[in-house]
């Protein structure tokens, strides 16, 4: 379960803004979680609360956005959506498919107070 070490990053990511932007509570954090990046959200939700607990993150409210999968397809020569890897191109169905997005988990947006 790397979901709690991503937690953690989290937290050391909104502390360093915090010492930017000066504020001391975080209400919500809006995450961005690509469908390829191999995070479970439900995982992530539950380490998040746990190591949320005593920083100034404690209470707040996760939203998690999901991204679909992108990959350019060698075979038809367009660009398509994919839910994981290694599936063929739902436009021909070739497997030489590149990806292109999809795979990044980024904090997109915080509320504080």
């Amino acid at each position: 379960m790397h979901e709690m070490a991503l937690c953690e990053g989290i937290v050391e990511i909104v502390e360093q803004e915090a010492r930017k932007g000066a504020f001391a509570k975080v209400k919500t954090v809006w995450l961005e979680i690509g469908a390829l990046s191999h995070v479970a959200p439900v995982a992530l939700r539950f380490c998040f609360e746990a190591v949320t607990a005593k920083t100034l993150l404690q209470g707040a409210t996760l939203e998690i956005i999901e991204q679909p999968g992108a990959a350019w397809c060698l075979g038809c020569s367009r660009s398509v959506e994919i839910s994981q890897r290694y599936q063929p191109c739902p436009a021909c169905g070739s497997h030489q498919l590149q990806v292109t997005g999809g795979e990044d988990m980024r904090v997109k947006e915080l509320e504080v107070e």
